[in-house]
């Protein structure tokens, strides 16, 4: 006899009432699954943001204004507080399996442009970025944010996963050092041509493990082959001492070596927490010069957390007719705080990491995912060291895949159709020939208006939002010449 709906419901946990586990088609053990391998995928931040963070601006000067050297440990403690915090909001707040971290070229132009600028100090730059998140915050409440998503086509919000899906597995790809810049063409297999090198043993072992697993239907394909390939580099550090990648040592590791020396454990420095000065900018460098650094800042977070909301929303089937996640504003109000959060940390702006994909590859489809990753970010505030073990070689492959899967996505949209396909095209290729998702939703969305437009009938239909982002888009892909024309 078949038990009442009602009935069912109560003997679940709270965890699964809680999270809609079950309703999602998951369990306990894939969420737990999916945001360890989420947690590994990212771990990269830990390591990555203090290099680029630590480095001396122009004047020779690094966090807060200050002349004592890159405090590299501070940054770290950093980042992983303020991404474990931003990812365990996600999850509670939004129930939703994406996690949060220091943005990747937003945290580039902090550190190679802000502090550059004459009279800046770290501070002043890390003002600029709370601004900027209080600013998208502010257009998430009033409701803008999230109505500018929802006018967005939704065969162009297909075109934006698969070309994160692309731009994920190109990330992959690079990070691993299987495919390499070059004299005389932008791109290479390897090196010279060659695929050389312990590390990218470790990668095509890490890649074809998760396949073959795949292919064998084996639940946590995804983080066993990230862990056995972990393990590998390991031992092959020990064994061989490969060390890190040089130009002496072209087949060395490329982000991290696997290896710890010492403790696992580390007491966490915090000194670059409040480092920050909301309007200090202003008064260095001017109101109209730092409103449109704010404008540049905020048009690339805006646009990257849409795409990659919709990218793990479809990875994960959570998308609703329309090519809407759950909660959208409650995703988008927690990115919003994270950005002004990472600000206020002195570590950078958070945003919403396309890493998630990988996460919800493995099974995760709820908010514990999120959950899990953020308590791995905290746990790795003192466990540093064993973190940082996990190798870019070991991780990436799990990206490649997870491009694979959403790239699947791609028969979902008229290619007999010009107008939707010519800016689906420019969508999906310019994400990973520009390495920005960013300008990739740029150029499909001028597209998309200008060619509607020529239709006849066309212009009323595209949604009044679509052309205002466009104009938007426009100012944002000439910021060098209208800086340049103002002095700035």
């Amino acid at each position: 006899m078949s038990t009442p709906a009602s009935v069912r419901a109560q003997d679940r946990s709270w965890l699964d009432r809680r999270f809609q586990i079950s309703e999602r088609g998951s369990t306990v053990g894939r969420e737990i699954r999916g945001g360890i391998v989420t947690f590994f995928t990212m771990s990269y931040i830990l390591v990555l943001n203090p290099l680029i963070l630590s480095t001396p601006d122009s004047t020779g000067a690094f966090l807060g204004g200050g002349t004592d050297g890159p405090n590299f440990a501070a940054v770290a403690a950093g980042t992983a507080l303020v991404a474990g915090l931003m990812s365990i909001l996600m999850g509670a707040a939004a129930n939703f399996p994406l996690a949060l971290a220091a943005g990747l070229g937003l945290n580039a132009v902090v550190a190679y442009t802000l502090v550059g600028l004459p009279g800046m100090t770290w501070a002043d730059a890390m003002g600029i970025v709370v601004v900027e998140g209080i600013v998208i915050l502010l257009l998430v409440v009033s409701g803008l944010r999230e109505a500018v998503f929802r006018a967005v086509p939704q065969q162009l919000k297909v075109a934006i996963s698969v070309g994160i899906g692309l731009f994920i597995a190109l990330v992959g790809l690079v990070n691993a050092g299987i495919v390499r810049a070059a004299e005389g063409t932008p791109l290479q297999l390897g090196f010279n041509g060659s695929i050389v090198g312990w590390p990218a043993v470790v990668f095509v072992v890490g890649l074809f493990l998760i396949l073959v697993l795949m292919v064998k239907r084996v639940r946590g394909a995804i983080l066993i082959g990230v862990i056995v390939a972990t393990v590998l580099a390991g031992i092959i550090e020990a064994v061989a001492q490969v060390g890190p990648i040089s130009d002496d040592n072209v087949g060395g590791w490329g982000l991290t070596v696997p290896a710890i020396e010492g403790s696992v454990f580390s007491v966490p420095e915090l000194s670059t927490v409040g480092q920050f000065s909301l309007f200090g900018a202003f008064g260095k460098i001017g109101a109209v010069a730092a409103i449109l650094l704010i404008f540049s800042l905020m048009l690339a977070d805006f646009f990257d957390t849409m795409g990659t909301m919709v990218a793990v929303g479809a990875e994960g089937k959570l998308l609703d007719a329309e090519g809407n996640p759950p909660r959208t504003r409650a995703i988008l109000v927690v990115d919003s705080i994270a950005a002004a959060a990472g600000g206020a940390a002195g570590v950078s702006s958070n945003t919403s990491y396309i890493e998630s994909a990988a996460g919800v590859g493995e099974g995760g489809r709820t908010g514990l995912t999120s959950i899990v990753t953020g308590i791995a970010f905290l746990l790795s505030v003192f466990l540093a060291p064993l973190a940082q073990f996990v190798p870019y070689e070991a991780a990436t492959p799990a990206l490649v895949v997870v491009g694979f899967l959403m790239m699947q996505q791609v028969t979902d949209i008229d290619w007999r159709d010009m107008g939707i396909a010519v800016p689906a095209f420019l969508t999906i290729v310019l994400m990973p020939f520009t390495y920005s998702i960013t300008a990739g939703i740029g150029a499909g969305f001028i597209a998309y208006v200008v060619l509607s437009a020529v239709k006849k009938g066309g212009a009323r239909q595209v949604h009044w939002l679509m052309w205002i982002v466009a104009a938007l888009f426009v100012v944002y892909f000439t910021i060098g010449p209208i800086q340049d024309a103002l002095g700035i």
